[in-house]
């Protein structure tokens, strides 16, 4: 089993703030080992209350990890880099990039050859253990991708994929986290339409989308199949499917998910 013992996060905002909750849930690092960084280190109390090492130092906080977490927006990257880079050290040290927007090439340029680097596409359900993470790399690192799936698988599942499918990772399960929580608001709303309380509706719909999810992980099935076990000959469940799609309800979430993956790549193609 991989031993890691501390962990630097650069960027403590909503998804560095999740990673750190994500190891706090699992056990795996110690939230005392666990650093996380901002500007303004008073928007971290709530993560420094509950023993997280919070500071405003990038510096102070790589030194001494065993894996660094880059977490601030892309625009912010270079000089986040020139910074830290000195203090990098690639025989001991692991470095994973959230931002979007940034390939594993141009962090090269700003930390060195020597440095293994990798890219992870989390979702906010990784401060429960509950994410889907898209993982990619290059050649040059593929011995740390071992690190990187310790330190992800338990925090949910991983997947390794080529560099050139993050873009579509950012789509689908990192903006795509919202689009299923959208559904699920939705579904609370028919809920209320046909009769109960706000908060019971939402309950029963959150509950119902993860039963559902449950059984696809659970049974390796096409979701059709599991449909297919819930219609029945003019049924209610078929009514509802019919008129649901009449009103475009696939082609509307396959429409947003390409049009998040062609926003993402737009924003790798600019550099913005």
């Amino acid at each position: 089993m991989i031993q890691i013992n501390r962990v630097a996060i650069l960027g403590g905002g909503n998804l560095g703030g999740a990673i750190a909750r994500g190891f706090a849930t699992s056990g795996f690092v110690k939230p005392g080992n666990v650093a996380v960084t901002r500007r303004r280190v008073e928007l971290l109390a709530d993560l420094a209350a509950d023993g997280f090492h919070t500071l405003s130092d990038n510096r102070a906080a790589v030194n001494g990890a065993d894996v660094v977490i880059l977490c601030v927006q892309p625009q912010q990257m270079e000089e986040l880099l020139e910074a830290v880079a000195p203090t990098l050290d690639g025989s001991r040290q692991v470095v994973i990039s959230t931002a979007t927007a940034v390939s594993i090439a141009d962090i090269r340029r700003w930390v060195g050859p020597e440095i293994p680097v990798l890219r992870a596409m989390p979702n906010l359900g990784i401060a429960i253990g509950e994410s889907m993470t898209c993982l990619a790399t290059d050649e040059a690192s593929m011995d740390a991708v071992p690190v990187a799936r310790a330190v992800f698988d338990v925090m949910g599942s991983t997947l390794l994929i080529r560099e050139d499918q993050m873009t579509s990772a950012t789509a689908l399960c990192a903006c795509g986290i919202a689009f299923f929580l959208r559904a699920i608001r939705a579904a609370s709303q028919g809920g209320i339409e046909i009769g109960f309380h706000a908060d019971e509706a939402l309950q029963l719909a959150s509950q119902t989308a993860k039963g559902a999810a449950a059984l696809l992980l659970s049974n390796r099935n096409h979701p059709e199949m599991e449909i297919d076990k819930v219609t029945t000959p003019q049924g209610c469940t078929i009514a509802g499917l019919n008129a649901m799609e009449n009103r475009g309800f696939s082609s509307a979430m396959v429409r947003g998910i390409i049009r998040s993956a062609d926003k993402a790549g737009a924003l790798y193609a600019s550099g913005e």
